[in-house]
């Protein structure tokens, strides 16, 4: 993807800022909030990676949808916009966060299921999580009605697939493999 290792060092110096002014928890809040704003909103992604918006205007655009943003995030986006480079906020806000979290060993984790998980069921599943990493985790649920039901959790490199269409793909391989079932 175009920018992505502009976008580490961007986000790892606004880390680097944030500890020194004891800010890296604010920013991460506003970083998770432009991360969400920017990957929800197709007409913010286009007005950001306009080259004829005038910076003034994309700057004033950002601070009147992200209202309260600590000094240094609000820094950053100047730095961003002086540097030309405005265009990558989100990807920038991304890496932060994947670096906030390696920071303060915090991994996170993605379930996908058939249907939203309700406040009981995600906190077995950190709690389950931290017991096999040893690390807290943040929960992303993705929903996927081609799964049927059950769950694929993935943790990093790591996945665990107990899902109904995986469990129907293997029995139909293993019945189209049986020699007994494929003469009948």
């Amino acid at each position: 993807m175009r920018g992505t290792r502009a976008a580490q060092r961007y986000a790892k110096a606004i880390l680097s800022l944030a500890k020194d002014k004891n800010a890296a928890d604010a920013v991460h809040q506003d970083m998770q909030s432009i991360a969400n704003t920017v990957l929800k909103s197709k007409e913010l992604e286009d007005m950001l990676t306009s080259p004829v918006i005038r910076n003034s205007l994309k700057k004033s655009t950002l601070l009147e949808i992200f209202k309260d943003l600590n000094g240094v995030t609000i820094g950053a986006l100047d730095i961003l916009l002086e540097n030309g480079r405005i265009s990558i906020l989100h990807l920038v806000a991304r890496q932060y966060i994947i670096k906030y979290n390696e920071l303060n060993k915090v991994q996170e984790a993605v379930v996908t299921t058939a249907v939203p998980l309700d406040a009981k069921l995600e906190s077995v599943i950190l709690e389950k999580v931290k017991e096999l990493t040893g690390f807290a985790a943040s929960l992303k649920n993705v929903i996927d009605e081609n799964i049927i039901g059950g769950f694929i959790l993935r943790i990093g490199d790591l996945q665990y697939d107990a899902s109904v269409s995986r469990n129907l793909t293997r029995l139909k391989r293993e019945l189209k493999d049986n020699t007994y079932v494929s003469k009948v």
